[in-house]
């Protein structure tokens, strides 16, 4: 079963290898020889904007630039060395990192990843990695003259204003669809202010310096062709993207028939057509929704147990749909919690080398063959700023290379259109487009027809 093959349709001219290397040596060119103290570059889901960090590191260093790289967690710190290590074995790294944050063990098997908690063992190193956090923790230094922010819309602007005196030149990298960066105070008092702690480094960045040059990565190599026209359509609406495969490249097929119950049938669907949407009855439940819960375990559960396999770009071998290359996304911890108790309840393994089950903010930057998002407003009776944040919802449906599976009650349609926003409008605040009550009506058109109703 391919996803909307039609073999009659005229030949794309769009060439998605020739657009992302287009792309990417106008940012090199930017970074490298330009002129601005700070290059943007705006990245969809799965464009490659970690070889995009780790090719311009190289290409700093290689002309005889040292540079330090930002990043937002200590995962990603890691995953960047990691990867620039594997990528160049003879380039000079340094892992900088707190005491009580010690590095991943994989980076033992790089010989030359040095790690320490000290900047000054590490200023004969090429490269430099080390989180925002731990960067504000530097003073008194020479500072580079490059540096490399990556998932800079995921960082506040007081971050940014913490370190920005430790560089000269920036190439900021991120998502801007993403979940916009997290604050554990409220920050209503600097809403609408030009240096509101809470808001994006980028968007403060530009509010400052509207004319740094902007780029953007052009092709989602993660999204297949039948799921990048509706999250750029919903989501990206200003910097749209295309699918790097074609209609066709990939299939998601199943070596057990369906047995005709809901979960069956949305699974076929979504092998059809990338794209399913399991619908309970329309009721008010807890945010805990056992009926939910219970169906999301289920599909999951039929994943397996049918035998489950992917076609893809990557190989002319199909490669078994396993339990780590599927993700469960919801919205909060405890509904988290409850998935991985009914996965439990059906046998099915979650956590490392199972099955992934996490909020949205947890499956950010992360990607898999198949995903199965309960919905966040399913079963509600209001709409939050919080449930209705596009981020979230973006985060959830772009996470998959072959299908993502919805389950969500009835009704949020008419729970939209009963509860528009209501969060209060405020002077100087740049208005986030589109919004959350918008991007889920689009998702929720898209997904009506590919609709299964079950009653459990």
């Amino acid at each position: 079963m391919t996803q909307g093959l039609d073999p009659a349709a005229p030949a794309d001219p769009f060439d998605p290898g020739a657009e992302a290397a287009a792309a990417t040596s106008a940012i090199l060119a930017s970074t490298l020889r330009g002129t601005a103290r700070g290059v943007v570059v705006d990245s969809p889901p799965g464009a490659g904007k970690s070889t995009l960090v780790v090719r311009a590191a190289r290409e700093l260093a290689a002309s005889g630039e040292q540079l330090m790289i930002v990043a937002q967690t200590n995962a990603q710190v890691d995953d960047l060395a990691d990867r620039l290590a594997t990528a160049d074995p003879e380039l000079p790294v340094g892992r900088l990192h707190g005491t009580d944050s010690p590095p991943d063990p994989v980076l033992d098997r790089h010989a030359q990843v040095a790690k320490s908690t000290s900047v000054a063992d590490l200023r004969d190193r090429a490269v430099v990695i080390a989180t925002a956090a731990k960067w504000a923790y530097v003073k008194d230094v020479e500072p580079w003259r490059h540096a490399i922010v990556d998932e800079a819309y995921q960082m506040r602007s007081d971050a940014l204003l913490q370190v920005a005196g430790l560089f000269e030149r920036a190439l900021f990298v991120g998502d801007p669809g993403q979940l916009d960066p997290f604050s554990v105070v409220g920050a209503e008092q600097w809403a609408g202010l030009s240096w509101d702690p809470s808001a994006s480094a980028v968007v403060t960045l530009l509010a400052h310096n509207p004319g740094l040059p902007q780029h953007r990565l052009p092709v989602s190599w993660r999204l297949p062709a039948s799921a990048a026209p509706l999250v750029s359509r919903a989501f990206y609406p200003y910097t749209p993207f295309r699918s790097g495969t074609g209609h066709g490249d990939r299939r998601l097929a199943f070596g057990v028939p369906g047995d005709g119950s809901g979960p069956d049938r949305v699974l076929d669907e979504a092998a059809e057509s990338g794209w399913g949407l399991l619908e309970l009855p329309a009721r008010h439940t807890p945010r805990t929704d056992p009926e939910a819960v219970r169906a999301v375990a289920a599909v999951v559960r039929r994943l397996l147990d049918r035998g489950g396999v992917t076609y893809s770009e990557r190989g002319p071998q199909p490669a078994p749909l396993t339990a780590d290359r599927i993700a469960v996304g919801t919205a909060h911890r405890d509904q988290a919690a409850a998935v991985r108790t009914a996965l439990a309840a059906a046998g099915v393994p979650a956590g490392p080398g199972g099955v992934a089950v996490d909020t949205a903010n947890r499956l950010q930057g992360r990607e898999f063959d198949v995903t199965v998002v309960l919905h966040p407003l399913s079963g509600r009776p209001d709409a939050t700023a919080f449930h209705l944040e596009t981020g979230r919802l973006c985060v959830l449906t772009s996470r998959h290379r072959h299908a993502c599976i919805v389950v969500c009650r009835a009704g949020v349609p008419e729970l939209l259109d009963e509860h528009p926003s209501s969060e209060p409008v405020r002077l100087g605040v740049t208005v986030k487009f589109p919004d959350g009550w918008e991007a889920n009506h689009a998702v929720l058109a898209h997904l009506a027809e590919h609709r299964v109703p079950w009653r459990p």
